[in-house]
């Protein structure tokens, strides 16, 4: 297949170009006029496919329900805003339910499903600060234990690409450093931890933190906390949700300002309501959660912020509209540098001669109008 268009995202430019897919991969990048293109999509967008490393759920699915039908309907319909690879995300929960849904998600991988890939998990916690737990269920926040996680990656098959723990409560770092040592990230988040405590997590193996500005120890001219981290350590990865209700967009502006431009990562942090009306009500680890007019879902009996609706073509259209990033700041931080930081960067997250043909074709408003993954079109 012959893709032409007079934008392709190719490293930092638009490039007018014609895309030669094959076998799921970018076979050829030619100039226009040299061969006849299949389809021409003018002076729309061609960029990366979006890459979503925090994601709990969507359309009434939760990864937590470990519910195979639900997972494949999620994995068909994130397609339609421009996702073509994320990472299924877990809550805190008890241990049987935390082993049922890493297993879920392990089999429907090895058994085939639709639509955009499933990377790996994302296992938010149980091991986090009470303090900052968020909308995460109280009951169930243990102590981190290096047997404990054996059994959870045993039961996802080592699907388990990133945890997100608070490190100061991982005695000796111990937790930390095993997941380091053995391919899984550690992201600091949910977390009382002080700015010098995660200074030594990272020493130790940290090299990520989990939606920064939320559920953590706050930025202070005095007391700098894990927001501080965020911003004063370049060289280590944040994530930031960009819906415009975890953060204001001139927090959104700092944030990307003061990052390494290959270390800020894009997430939606989205829940199973993402896709159903305001006032709709789920249960998200126990506990009711309900869909506010802004989009926000915030747990009925407390009021808590309890994550998003967003999708990630909105996200890239707050961030480069409203918070006034440049846009291969933006861009690159739902395609390349989330890649990056699963080691993946060498196959997806670039329009680039053989890697994955993984492409959104975005309009000038950042609405989805074809995505493909790996060169096959899903919309």
């Amino acid at each position: 297949m012959f893709i032409q268009c007079n934008k392709i995202y190719v490293n930092g430019i638009f490039l007018p170009a014609v895309l030669s897919l094959e076998n799921g991969i970018i076979k050829d990048i030619l100039p226009i006029g040299k061969q006849k293109a299949d389809i021409d999509y003018g002076d729309k967008r061609i960029v990366p496919g979006f890459i979503d490393i925090h994601c709990h759920g969507a359309y009434g699915f939760d990864t937590n329900y470990a519910d195979p039908d639900g997972l494949r309907n999620w994995t068909k319909n994130i397609v339609k805003e421009g996702v073509t690879g994320f990472l299924a995300t877990t809550i805190t929960e008890k241990k049987e339910v935390l082993l049922k849904a890493v297993k879920n998600v392990a089999e429907v991988s090895a058994q085939g499903y639709e639509g955009a890939r499933i990377l790996g998990i994302h296992f938010e916690g149980p091991y986090l600060d009470m303090k900052y737990k968020g909308a995460q269920p109280p009951e169930a926040i243990v102590v981190p234990d290096i047997q404990e996680f054996k059994e959870y990656q045993e039961a996802a098959a080592g699907l388990i690409k990133v945890i997100t723990l608070a490190p100061e409560h991982d005695p000796d770092f111990a937790l930390t450093k095993y997941c380091s040592a053995n391919n899984v990230v550690v992201s600091m988040g949910h977390s009382a931890i002080t700015f010098n405590e995660a200074l030594m997590a990272i020493a130790n193996g940290a090299n990520s933190i989990t939606h920064t500005y939320n559920a953590m120890s706050p930025f202070t001219h005095r007391e700098n906390g894990l927001a501080g981290i965020a911003l004063r350590m370049h060289d280590v990865y944040s994530e930031i949700i960009c819906d415009g209700n975890h953060s204001t967009f001139d927090a959104m502006h700092i944030f990307y300002h003061s990052k390494n431009s290959g270390k800020a990562i894009m997430i939606s942090d989205s829940l199973m309501c993402k896709g159903f009306e305001t006032g709709t009500k789920f249960l998200f680890g126990g506990h009711e959660i309900e869909i506010y007019p802004d989009g926000s879902a915030h747990l009925v009996k407390e009021g808590n912020l309890a994550g998003s609706t967003m999708k990630i073509n909105e996200g890239l259209r707050n961030v480069v509209e409203k918070a006034m990033v440049p846009f291969d700041k933006a861009i690159d931080s739902c395609t390349i540098n989330p890649a990056s930081l699963l080691k993946m960067d060498h196959q997806i997250g670039r329009i680039v001669t053989g890697y994955d043909a993984d492409l959104v074709v975005l309009d000038d408003d950042y609405s989805v109008l074809q995505t493909y993954c790996k060169g096959i079109p899903q919309l």
